[in-house]
């Protein structure tokens, strides 16, 4: 091992990321912000340097499970799929599901995460007959306390607090959860083969988060929803008293997300960059 290795992984990390993010881009199309770009690679670099025995000693990587043939309430077949990361290690074998989550929330709402992670330990030992001793979230999203130190520039700071920093989040394996939550599944792929998407309520959107200081419901999931601006419940919570101010700006933000005028510099420039040509601009849509 070099003495440099440190450096050596990391610059490595970072040409293959940029790699696959040009990959991406000229395949789809499309390309993001530059801050949101540098926050993906930041969380790439320090899931390295926080859990770098844990990146070293994965044994397989993105190992494909399935459970195919399941039928649904209403009588449709379905499969459940998902992807891990498999460590073997001293006879023990550890099952970890990388998630882009902060672990604060992920610990404050361990129902979901043990939903799915049971429903694939149940598929890793009943259907694959492999041994599992423990399993685990890792939440790669930093938290407050790493991006305020980053935004400080300070060494000495982000390492004390990438050091305070637990992204590792044990679950717990109950089989006997196992087929209610293949049956909530079912019910889910019911509700979207007969386009049932019954809106959260106004009350729900207002919610704020287990695992958040004050991140709400419409926060943290609405505004993530592209279909948000055709939801009832979500045009009722934009133009609630104290919301935004005024009723124009209301409006405004509700079509305009008012982004500041050098975000959305940064995003044409973005989708200007995407394109390998110039003949994507002048394409007769």
């Amino acid at each position: 091992m070099s003495e440099n290795y440190e450096q050596e992984i990391e610059t490595f990390i970072q040409q293959v990321f940029e790699q696959n993010y040009e990959e991406l881009r000229l395949e789809s199309g499309q390309a993001v912000a530059p801050d949101v770009r540098q926050t993906a690679l930041n969380q790439v670099l320090f899931y390295w340097r926080k859990l770098r025995a844990i990146a070293e000693g994965v044994t397989d990587t993105e190992v494909h499970l399935s459970l195919p043939q399941q039928e649904t309430p209403g009588g449709r077949e379905y499969a459940i799929e998902g992807v891990v990361d498999i460590l073997r290690e001293a006879g023990r074998t550890v099952m970890y599901d990388i998630k882009t989550h902060d672990a604060d929330y992920a610990r404050a709402n361990l129902k979901f995460y043990e939903q799915q992670l049971n429903v694939y330990a149940h598929i890793w030992q009943e259907l694959r007959q492999q041994e599992l001793d423990e399993m685990a979230v890792i939440a790669t999203d930093y938290p407050e306390a790493v991006k305020e130190a980053l935004a400080s520039g300070d060494l000495a700071h982000l390492a004390y607090a990438l050091d305070q920093w637990e992204p590792v989040v044990p679950i717990a394996y109950d089989p006997h959860r196992v087929q209610a939550t293949i049956a909530e599944f079912g019910a889910v792929v019911d509700c979207i083969e007969e386009n049932r998407f019954n809106p959260r309520s106004v009350q729900d959107l207002n919610t704020v988060l287990p695992g958040t200081r004050s991140i709400r419901f419409a926060t943290r999931v609405c505004r993530n929803c592209d279909a948000r601006y055709s939801c009832a419940a979500y045009r009722q919570y934009a133009w609630q008293p104290g919301y935004r101010g005024v009723a124009e700006s209301k409006l405004r933000h509700i079509y305009g997300e008012e982004l500041a005028d050098a975000v959305q510099e940064q995003w044409r420039t973005a989708g200007l960059d995407a394109a390998p040509d110039d003949s994507g601009l002048r394409a007769d849509y």
